[in-house]
């Protein structure tokens, strides 16, 4: 599966991931973090449903905080 992950091209073995999952894989480990699938916000309890699919554009943001 070739997707667009944070502007680049990245390629993965599986069909589909969960965005829990892709996050896993990419090594993301913030907790606060924006993602959006194909311009639509997805909500943290939505990430071991929702289904990044072949050719989708996948964009995560962290959150810093601090002061």
């Amino acid at each position: 599966m070739k997707i667009t992950l944070n502007n680049k091209e990245e390629t993965f073995d599986k069909n589909e991931l969960t965005i829990r999952e892709l996050l896993e894989l990419s090594n993301f480990s913030y907790k606060l973090l924006i993602v959006k699938v194909n311009g639509k916000l997805v909500r943290k309890e939505a990430y071991n449903n929702t289904v990044v699919k072949d050719g989708d554009d996948v964009t995560v943001l962290h959150l810093v905080t601090g002061g």
